[in-house]
C-alpha cells in the first residue's frame, strides 16, 4: 500500500499524540519532531519492505508455466499462501 508524504506526517502525529495522551511516552517539544521523523522513518521502512515482498510474490506467481490472471480466485490464493509462507520464514506472525 502506497501512503502519501502527507498521510504518513498525519499518522505520525496521530501516534504521537496518543503516545503522549496516554501518557506511554514523555518527550520536550524540541524532541516531539525527532520522534515523529522516526516514526515516518519506521513507516518508510515498513511499506518498502511490504513493496519489495509484494513484487517477489507477484514474480513468483507469474513464473508459473500457466498464465493466473490476477485477481482471480486463484491468484488470491497463491498470492495469500505465499504471503503466509513468507511471515513464517521471516518470523513475523
Amino acid at each position: 500500500m502506497r501512503l502519501s508524504e502527507d498521510r504518513i506526517s498525519h499518522l505520525s502525529h496521530l501516534i504521537l499524540d496518543h503516545l503522549l495522551n496516554q501518557d506511554l511516552l514523555f518527550v520536550t517539544e524540541y524532541d516531539e519532531a525527532k520522534v515523529r521523523t522516526r516514526i515516518k522513518r519506521v513507516f518508510l521502512d515498513e511499506l518498502r519492505r511490504e513493496e519489495a515482498l509484494d513484487e517477489k510474490i507477484r514474480q513468483k506467481i507469474s513464473s508459473y508455466k500457466r498464465h493466473i490472471p490476477e485477481g482471480s480466485s486463484e491468484w488470491q490464493i497463491l498470492y495469500q499462501r505465499f504471503y503466509k509462507e513468507e511471515m513464517d520464514r521471516k518470523g513475523s506472525r
